[in-house]
């Protein structure tokens, strides 16, 4: 799964943001930083108080310095996207970061966190996409101290690839959990769609106006056959209206990245289409569905989290 969607990324990265001649291993960005929820958080959500956390095992049973906070056996996305553009080092977590690692990117994902503020909350406390921007700005004035000012920090800036993957939580914690939200019951899911992509888009122009340039945007996963769902529904298989929800809201996504493209000259944004991507039948590789925890089971060897 990682590695078809880090290919993705790079191929845009390497043929549209980049040089053609771009050779993976070499750094070839200055700087890369990353916002979005469990698929990227790497250790901001470990002293939140919060159920939304991954800092004990069997999370990081794969992973050199063993859990971290990161949802998953071992890396992230970000993680093998990092090391494949060339930085010796992991994007470190605004939670810890310090000193001048800054300079080289900040990882601002939070578990559970949204496009929403209200986001995940039954949970405990998360990082929204708001709050992890307010860290964002907080970051920039740190940089800005380091190289000089302001304005070298915004030069600085311009050039470090932005990720974004976000979205996924506004639908499974807060969209289709109506005994916590009232979402569902305010707007039809294009209506959701359309609400939940304006307020994307006034936040990405602030992005924008702190100095963004090269921004990849991630669509949402089909949600509709994550375990959780399928548990919570009478379907043996993915829940349809779940999965046809998240199109209406990628197909906007799409469009607006399209948009801005045309709109904002010195900018470059790139959509992911993850749902496009093709990961064959969990069962194929020795996965089988927990129904009575919602969760994925790995029956061929050692058990797996799954995010």
């Amino acid at each position: 799964m990682s590695f078809k969607v880090c290919t993705c990324f790079l191929v845009f990265i390497g043929f549209i943001i980049f040089n053609p001649q771009t050779t993976l291993g070499a750094q070839e960005i200055p700087c890369f930083f990353s916002f979005g929820d469990s698929l990227v958080d790497n250790g901001n959500n470990n002293n939140l108080d919060t159920t939304s956390k991954a800092n004990y095992r069997p999370y990081g049973i794969d992973f050199p310095d063993g859990p971290t906070g990161r949802f998953t056996n071992g890396r992230t996305i970000i993680d093998i996207v990092a090391q494949l553009l060339g930085f010796n080092d992991f994007i470190p977590p605004f939670a810890t970061a310090s000193g001048q690692e800054i300079i080289k990117g900040i990882n601002y994902g939070s578990g559970g966190a949204g496009i929403r503020d209200e986001t995940g909350k039954h949970r405990g406390d998360n990082l929204s996409f708001n709050k992890q921007m307010l860290n964002h700005r907080t970051t920039i004035s740190r940089i800005a101290s380091l190289i000089g000012n302001e304005t070298s920090a915004r030069k600085h800036l311009s050039k470090c690839l932005y990720s974004v993957m976000i979205g996924s939580n506004d639908y499974i914690n807060n969209y289709y959990l109506p005994q916590n939200y009232n979402s569902s019951s305010k707007y039809t899911p294009d209506q959701y769609a359309a609400a939940l992509i304006q307020q994307y888009l006034d936040q990405l122009m602030t992005l924008y106006n702190y100095g963004a340039r090269k921004l990849v945007l991630f669509g949402l996963g089909p949600l509709g056959c994550i375990p959780t769902e399928i548990s919570m529904f009478p379907t043996p298989t993915c829940v349809d209206s779940i999965n046809d929800a998240v199109q209406l809201f990628n197909d906007r996504l799409k469009q607006l990245v399209e948009d801005l493209n045309t709109r904002l000259s010195q900018a470059k944004l790139i959509y992911i289409n993850v749902s496009s991507i093709q990961f064959g039948a969990p069962a194929s590789i020795g996965f089988i569905n927990d129904m009575k925890r919602g969760t994925f089971k790995f029956v061929r060897g050692v058990v797996r989290p799954v995010m």
